[in-house]
């Protein structure tokens, strides 16, 4: 079962940080299954509660499965390896069209944001013992959130959308519980998902969000949780609408312990309402981070959530990184207050680019999805095949398995790389590489 690798330790530790150091060196491969418990046991010469309990701890860190009688497997992607590593390296001369960032040339300058920061830090010192949200900072915030129908709860600030869904979910949840996901979804999300010890449940989407059936039968299912990217959608671009959140809100009512988190970082650059889906659920919370409109480096997320929520993630925050720099939130405020983003402008460039993309590509027969932000998803009969011949004809896109648990082989192209003039020298070469279509519909 396991070739020449031997696992070793008296410890459940020790024996968790053997098999460990065997997934990470390749000793032991996607697949390989370890040995039953007993037979481990008595080969080490321990206790088979001890091996039950290193099995236990690889399980939580996402590096084994168990499938009952099957016995225990190494993950097929271990949740350690992140899914950005299954993507294409640009080298000189390709054009990246997968790495997913805004385009440069949208974000704004972030000097007079900085100088105003630290001019007032110059008057107001930031210290220990004060208040983590910048007070402008959070009724800003709030005032936004309000505008959108987002309903009313305290305000967190933290260091980027991942770290919010992070936090949410370890407030809540703990490793075994089970949480719907979008299926394609955003591939770290995927990752954290399992990192945590916490079970995937994929649900389906179409353009107008997840599917209602589809998130039933995992409520019914058992997921304790459900996490629905409102808008610009990563890969498909889907976007919540109206009637769709009305159907949602109405299959949670019917599961209102469920923990919902909402994700819109589409909130500026895309110009689709908000549909907002909380209220049904006691637990929930909604992310907006400021990556794709004034840029990734800031890591400044807004959280909001009722009560309780927000007061786990911020209590546990306080005993790590104590806080997310005021310093940064309020440059933040400054970009908000002095307009430093046509949002309208921005969600226009993205959305010329993006609908020019998927008809030049529906001209040339390949399907295409794209309804909102920065991504189009093309499935394809042939991943691998597709992702390699556009590299040779110099785009570099990234492979559908970085975002998918069960649907059908595709690339997505990120268009913030795209300039208007090179729509159809894409569209070419992705009709060229892709082929006739799969069978199989996504959503």
């Amino acid at each position: 079962m396991l070739g020449e690798y031997r696992i070793v330790g008296r410890r459940a530790s020790e024996i968790a940080a053997s098999v460990e150091r065997g997934v990470g060196t390749g000793d032991l491969e996607p697949g390989h299954l370890l040995p039953p418990m007993r037979e481990l046991a008595a080969e080490l010469g321990v206790n088979p509660n001890t091996v039950a309990s290193a099995y236990r701890t690889l399980r939580e860190r996402g590096v084994i499965e168990t499938a009952g009688r099957k016995g225990s497997r190494v993950r097929p992607r271990p949740a350690g390896t992140p899914r950005g590593t299954i993507g294409v390296e640009a080298p000189p001369g390709v054009r990246d069209l997968g790495e997913g960032n805004p385009d440069p040339a949208l974000l704004p300058p972030l000097h007079e944001a900085l100088a105003a920061a630290a001019r007032r830090n110059a008057q107001e010192p930031g210290l220990y013992g004060q208040a983590s949200v910048d007070a402008e900072f959070g009724r800003l915030a709030r005032a936004a959130m309000d505008a959108d129908g987002v309903p009313y709860g305290p305000v967190a600030v933290t260091s980027g959308s991942l770290d919010a869904i992070e936090r949410v979910l370890a407030a809540h949840l703990k490793p075994g519980d089970a949480v719907a996901v979008e299926d394609p979804g955003w591939g770290s999300l995927l990752d954290l998902v399992s990192t945590l010890g916490l079970k995937p449940v994929p649900v389906g989407l179409d353009d107008e969000g997840p599917l209602p059936g589809e998130v039933r039968r995992a409520l019914t299912g058992g997921a304790r949780a459900l996490i629905v990217t409102d808008r610009a959608q990563n890969p498909t671009g889907a976007a919540v609408s109206r009637a769709r959140a009305r159907e949602l809100r109405a299959v949670l009512a019917q599961f209102p312990h469920t923990l919902l988190i909402e994700d819109d970082h589409g909130h500026a650059i895309v110009d689709l309402p908000l549909y907002p889906l909380a209220g049904p659920t006691g637990s929930w919370a909604l992310v907006r981070s400021t990556a794709k409109a004034y840029g990734p480096d800031l890591r400044v997320a807004v959280l909001t959530g009722d009560a309780v929520t927000v007061d786990r993630v911020m209590a546990r925050q306080g005993l790590g990184p104590g806080w997310v720099s005021r310093l940064l939130q309020r440059a933040v405020v400054q970009l908000w207050t002095s307009g430093a983003v046509d949002s309208r402008e921005v969600a226009r460039s993205y959305g010329q680019r993006r609908d020019a993309l998927v008809q030049a590509l529906a001209e040339r027969g390949v399907q295409a999805r794209g309804r909102s932000g920065m991504n189009v998803w093309v499935p394809v009969p042939d991943e691998t095949g597709a992702v390699t011949r556009l590299l040779r004809a110099g785009w570099a896109v990234a492979p559908g398995a970085r975002f998918r648990m069960s649907s059908p082989p595709a690339v997505r192209l990120t268009v913030s790389g795209l300039a208007m003039d090179e729509i159809g020298q894409v569209a070419d070469a992705v009709a060229a590489a892709a082929g006739p279509p799969p069978a199989r519909s996504y959503g």
